[in-house]
């Protein structure tokens, strides 16, 4: 439930590879969730106020992608 003086915080996205993975390395990064779809994969790294997202249609370079993660990270493979 949101409150009268919160607004709501969207997504943001991210467009560079390199630029997800520092984001994956913070510190506060928590954890990544993996969208597979026909002709995309999504990776959403949720951080303490933001939940970044990165859409890749290749999906070698998002094989690679989920093999260079943080180990320590929690990785979800969503459906």
């Amino acid at each position: 439930m949101t409150s009268i003086n919160k607004p709501t915080v969207m997504p943001r996205q991210i467009t560079e590879i390199k630029e997800f993975l520092m984001t994956a390395r913070r510190k506060d990064a928590k954890s990544v969730k993996i969208k597979k779809n026909k002709e995309n994969v999504k990776f959403k790294v949720r951080c303490s106020k933001y939940l970044y997202t990165l859409v890749i249609q290749d999906k070698d370079k998002a094989e690679k992608l989920k093999q260079s993660l943080p180990p320590g990270l929690q990785v979800k493979e969503l459906k």
